[in-house]
């Protein structure tokens, strides 16, 4: 993850909005044990860290799997592996050591 992306999910005053899920009613008394006990405030924030921590692992699975196909595509298409490394570096704002 960038670390501009990274910062603004730190941001504490991001606009936040209300939605309604249904959940059974012995699951949110676990959440509210283990909330207390990880040191939240309630149930609601570890449900956003949860969902948090799930979005953060399936986005970088994600976007690293298609890096992966894009580099094998290239690769399968006659590119270079240093062409592949100077565009990698460019696209992630690295300098490039050539």
């Amino acid at each position: 993850m960038k670390a501009e992306v990274f910062r603004k999910r730190l941001d504490k005053s991001r606009p936040m909005t209300t939605i309604t899920i249904r959940i059974p009613e012995d699951v949110i008394e676990d959440l509210k044990r283990v909330g207390a006990l990880l040191g939240f405030s309630g149930y609601q924030p570890l449900v956003r860290a949860y969902i948090g921590q799930g979005l953060r692992a399936d986005l970088e699975r994600l976007e690293g799997d298609t890096v992966s196909t894009l580099i094998a595509s290239l690769k399968r298409h006659s590119v270079s592996d240093e062409i592949i490394r100077e565009a990698l570096s460019e696209a992630t704002g690295r300098c490039s050591n050539s």
